[in-house]
């Protein structure tokens, strides 16, 4: 004879190690605390939804209101300013256009290091001047705070799929703390050093991706000029030592491949005057370092007539097709 409460313990046992996980699941998404988020835009945006999807509760803000609907959607709490951020996280990222951006974001009126509290971990993935994080950092500190710069590579593309390149400066003893909350939205981590050495990484790349931006934009459409069909050209320039991002994941040139901001009228991306502000940075540092920087001072130029010509708000792979108006071939 076994009793019915004998079968019960026996089936609740059965069931006792999926509960557990369950349960065990459920404590560890509420014990992960809140996550502040500034900065809502292409990047942010995906940037922030990673963070829910990993169990993070967000407490976010952007200047522009319509730009927190798709996260408030997926549960983000919408707060009116980083103040409120930094009072309800101590934990915070921050994604912005440029220095003006931050410096006003931390130390404005109702910036960040108006609330903020002694311990916060503040990390910046914005691209500024080296200068200005060391600034930020400096602010932080006297309000016992610790900031890191850790801006990104990868586009809206990795932004989205979590897997961008962070690359960090900051204390290195903080980079473990930082690594748990970059490595939800980025496949690699990698620390740079103190303060500013992740900007300065990040200008590095920048400059060699409009450089190389420009020079598949130019063979591409020289390719076209003499009979080629752009696809075939592309597909020999990935198999020869030609190959590069802008011609392999990011081609200029409309029809050429899908998913990219050239198959949809340069729209999306990373904007023309975001990378004009980028090159502007790596000619500041490359003046003050005394680097000489040809061509890197060419890519200036001509993103900066770019925007000048209405460009601004396209894709920066739009160069192609500035290169075609320039020959009349529009």
């Amino acid at each position: 004879y076994v009793s019915i409460s004998t079968i019960y313990r026996c089936w609740i046992g059965s069931k006792t190690p999926t509960a557990h996980q369950a349960i065990k699941k459920r404590r560890s998404m509420a014990s992960k605390t809140p996550v502040g988020f500034v900065g809502l835009g292409n990047m942010g945006n995906p940037m922030a939804k990673n963070l829910l999807q990993h169990g993070y509760p967000v407490i976010a803000t952007d200047v522009f209101p319509e730009s927190c609907k798709e996260v408030q959607e997926l549960g983000a709490q919408i707060v009116d300013n980083p103040a409120e951020v930094a009072d309800k996280a101590d934990r915070i990222i921050t994604m912005l256009p440029s220095s003006p951006n931050v410096i006003e974001v931390y130390t404005g009126p109702n910036g960040i290091l108006k609330k903020v509290k002694k311990g916060s971990l503040l990390i910046d993935s914005s691209t500024i001047d080296p200068a200005v994080s060391k600034e930020m950092a400096a602010a932080a500190e006297k309000m016992g705070a610790v900031f890191m710069d850790a801006p990104v590579s990868g586009g809206v593309g990795a932004a989205s799929s979590a897997k961008l390149t962070f690359m960090v400066g900051g204390a290195e003893e903080e980079f473990t703390a930082a690594k748990e909350l970059l490595s939800c939205m980025g496949a690699n981590v990698v620390y740079c050093g103190q303060v500013g050495t992740g900007q300065a990484a990040k200008i590095c790349n920048n400059m060699l991706l409009a450089i190389g931006m420009i020079g598949t934009s130019e063979t591409m459409n020289l390719g076209i000029r003499l009979g080629l069909d752009p696809k075939l050209l592309a597909k020999i320039l990935n198999m020869s030592s030609g190959r590069c991002w802008s011609s392999d994941t990011y081609n200029p040139v409309p029809g050429v491949m899908e998913g990219v901001p050239s198959g949809n009228n340069y729209q999306g991306g990373f904007g023309t005057q975001l990378m004009a502000k980028d090159l502007g940075l790596a000619q500041n540092t490359a003046t003050n370092t005394k680097t000489p920087v040809p061509l890197g001072s060419l890519a200036h130029q001509i993103y900066r007539m770019m925007c000048a010509r209405g460009y601004a708000n396209k894709d920066f792979s739009s160069v192609f097709q500035f290169l075609r108006e320039e020959e009349g071939q529009q």
